[in-house]
């Protein structure tokens, strides 16, 4: 007989910066008499931090009252609280609508906004701050974009119809296209289509191409080309691996102008450099509603820096203040990498 889980009951604490608290289902099996054994062991903060969120009432449970650290740590329950929210440098650029009904939200995210919270992006991030900005505390994110890649997020306003638009992408009811600005090989042909099995492993920056079955599918485009070498080209994902469009160009010898990833890995970037952005756009998707059955064609009205005002988007002495609203300017990470800004970089030898 399969055994029903247990559903969680409603957050007893309210969202705090358009950021939901942390839930923790209390294990059916283990070693932890009380719940404060269970927190510590869960939660590597030191058993002081626990300590002090128990001794301030801030764990609480279902009914919205404190929990005492003595609490046993009974199967099956919840417990709820607020984590302390890291301090995050805003990022600068507005986060534009471009389509709302009582059902969705699609936005315009800005390169450098995380789509979600997740690790030091908390706050900063497309869905708490849509959250704040609209007043929408149910909205939840049906899908997600890379962090340095702007460009169109859908995102839902009732959590009982996530699902079914979560749906569209799994099963790639949903069309897609992308632009991106890299360098011009005139020796690689276009249109073609990649195939090849990506992995990405936790906790490893890159993803990487290994044998076996394909399971990354792109189809890429040259739209446009100068004399300078870039190129502007259009991306058409089949699949979603993860950096699944920069491992691509990366591949075919024309890695995404910006990419601080692919081909190779570069220093960390300091917090609040918005300069020199990925150039890479969500820029259009079209899809069926599974909802109202409405045909919905959506476009980004953001431009790719480096294509339109490459001597802007490669100088070195920009900062975010006089970032532009598309989050144009440069990275500053090392030598080869700051010469190689002001010039566009050679292809390599093209392949797939």
């Amino acid at each position: 007989m399969t055994r029903r889980r247990r559903t969680a009951p409603p957050s007893p604490l309210p969202q705090r910066d358009g950021v939901d608290p942390v839930r923790v289902r209390l294990p059916g099996t283990g070693p932890w008499a009380t719940v404060r054994d269970h927190l510590v062991a869960r939660f590597p903060v030191g058993s002081d931090v626990v300590d002090g969120m128990f001794d301030a009432g801030l764990i609480v449970g279902a009914d919205g009252r404190p929990v005492p650290a003595g609490a046993p740590c009974v199967p099956g329950l919840f417990v709820w609280f607020h984590r302390e929210l890291p301090a995050e440098v805003p990022v600068p650029f507005p986060l534009e609508i471009v389509y709302r009904d009582e059902h969705i939200v699609v936005a315009d995210k800005p390169h450098f906004l995380a789509t979600t919270p997740r690790g030091s992006h908390v706050t900063q991030t497309a869905l708490a701050r849509l959250r704040r900005e609209l007043g929408i505390p149910l909205l939840g994110a049906a899908h997600r974009l890379d962090r340095l890649t702007a460009g169109l997020v859908l995102f839902t306003v009732r959590p009982e119809e996530r699902g079914a638009y979560q749906t569209l992408f799994r099963d790639r009811l949903i069309h897609k296209e992308y632009e991106a600005v890299a360098p011009h090989d005139p020796a690689l042909a276009l249109p073609r289509t990649v195939r090849n099995r990506i992995v990405k492993e936790r906790g490893v920056l890159t993803a990487r191409e290994v044998e076996g079955e394909p399971n990354a599918l792109s189809r890429v485009e040259l739209l446009d080309h100068r004399a300078d070498g870039l190129a502007r080209y259009r991306l058409v994902p089949g699949t979603g691996q993860t950096h699944q469009l920069r491992v691509h160009m990366s591949d075919l010898g024309v890695p995404i102008l910006g990419d601080p990833l692919y081909p190779e890995v570069t220093g960390p970037v300091p917090a609040g450099d918005f300069r020199r952005p990925l150039q890479l756009l969500a820029r259009a998707m079209e899809f069926t509603d599974p909802v109202t059955g409405a045909r919905h064609r959506l476009r980004s009205g953001r431009t790719l820096a480096a294509w339109t005002s490459y001597g802007e988007w490669a100088a070195e002495d920009r900062t975010a203040g006089h970032c532009a609203s598309d989050g144009r300017a440069a990275v500053d990470r090392t030598t080869a990498d700051r010469a190689a800004a002001h010039r566009p970089p050679a292809p390599r030898t093209s392949g797939q």
